[in-house]
């Protein structure tokens, strides 16, 4: 039972924290951020990650280990398992929302799994991680406690103690993972990597194209730079006019791209000079 009020006590401080870091990351440029503020929440939830290991996982698995030293009867399990009951409808009915949210946001062809994975969003699968850890740690303190009763053998609650410490120790793990890569500059995700050459491909004067990067900066804010081989002959007009009908779709089509950066490659080799020029430093457009 302490064990999961700690566990309880952890999720409350990291919808705090969560929240914190989707206020901080809505703040708009400036000339120290240029391109936002977005990656505040990846921050605030790789310290969500920090805050379950350390205090949910390293106090519950402490606290288990004191009692497997020092076994206590445990004199109130009519309330243990009434404070349990109530805690598991919560967070069930809190499970099915963030499972909903999680399944909006899939592609047809993702599972859930992938989707948490590939998700950019850690508001979403983290409070899905969390109350799923919450649902299984409710039931692994009522094995403790019923089968402690049955058995009557008080060593079997404080392992149910450590088992939720580990499973916290798993989803802060996962989670810290998963932010940390957002946080170093991890890509958007394949289905939109896709739809972004697709959409450029399309453009009629385009007859290639080349490297597509992107970065993911905020779960809504993306930044895409693209080498693209352009139909000849093309000139300086025709060649910003074709940039800016790209871009102008990309937008329509994705509104998180919000940064987007071409450079124009294999120009035509005889011409205009400024058109040389152009092709010899590469043409960039934001």
């Amino acid at each position: 039972m302490w064990a999961e009020a700690i566990h309880s006590t952890v999720d409350t401080g990291n919808e705090l924290l969560l929240l914190l870091g989707m206020k901080r990351s809505l703040r708009p440029a400036d000339a120290l951020h240029p391109y936002g503020h977005g990656k505040a929440l990846y921050f605030y939830s790789l310290l969500v990650a920090v805050y379950i290991f350390g205090v949910g996982g390293g106090l519950t698995i402490y606290e288990g280990v004191s009692r497997l030293l020092h076994p206590e009867p445990n004199p109130s399990v009519a309330w243990d398992y009434a404070v349990l009951a109530v805690a598991a409808a919560f967070e069930l009915y809190s499970w099915k929302v963030s499972y909903r949210e999680l399944l909006a946001r899939k592609d047809p062809n993702e599972s859930a799994w992938d989707e948490i994975i590939g998700s950019k969003d850690p508001t979403v699968f983290t409070v899905f991680l969390e109350d799923s850890a919450g649902l299984v740690g409710a039931f692994v303190a009522f094995l403790g406690i019923f089968l402690g009763q049955v058995f009557h053998n008080p060593y079997l609650d404080p392992i149910a103690s450590i088992l939720i410490g580990v499973l916290l120790a798993a989803v802060a793990f996962l989670l810290g993972r998963e932010s940390g890569a957002l946080l170093v500059g991890e890509r958007t995700n394949r289905a939109r990597i896709r739809r972004v050459k697709e959409i450029i491909a399309s453009d009629s004067r385009v007859e290639q194209v080349g490297t597509v990067l992107t970065m993911q900066l905020a779960p809504d804010q993306v930044l895409l730079t693209a080498n693209i081989q352009f139909r000849r002959p093309l000139d300086i007009t025709q060649l910003e006019a074709s940039i800016d009908r790209i871009k102008a779709a990309l937008r329509k089509q994705d509104p998180a791209l919000q940064q987007i950066f071409i450079e124009a490659d294999h120009l035509p080799q005889n011409g205009d000079a400024s058109l040389n020029k152009e092709r010899d430093r590469g043409t960039e457009a934001a």
